[in-house]
């Protein structure tokens, strides 16, 4: 694996996303509360385009929420335009199974720059 430049930290602020491409491979940068991940823009469900779908939360009912219907992870779910298959960004996990996932690739910042090693 190499490290890629995908463009300067400004271009990542909390709360948004864009897909970069590196060589043939397109890769979706999310900025998570300030925390960087990227995952391909690829789901496992049909191969659609996972990362040009929307950022935002999903309802939860269970022991965490006193078994309410609650709203909870805001900004932390992605979910596949295709067919709204929604996944965790900081795993790459299905929210519907935890067999169907997309491997994460890792990110950091040098010198106020993001790369993504591919």
């Amino acid at each position: 694996m190499a490290a890629h430049d995908v463009g300067p930290l400004a271009d990542f602020p909390p709360g948004t996303h864009r897909v970069v491409r590196i060589r043939s491979v397109e890769i979706g940068v999310f900025n998570v509360a300030g925390t960087l991940h990227a995952l391909p823009n690829l789901c496992p469900h049909q191969f659609g385009p996972l990362c040009e779908g929307g950022v935002s939360g999903t309802m939860a009912s269970g022991p965490e929420t006193g078994w309410a219907h609650r709203w909870v992870r805001e900004g932390e779910i992605v979910t596949c335009p295709w067919h709204g298959i929604e996944f965790a960004i900081a795993t790459g996990v299905a929210l519907c199974s935890p067999k169907l996932r997309v491997r994460r690739y890792p990110v950091s910042v040098v010198a106020g720059r993001v790369t993504v090693e591919v």
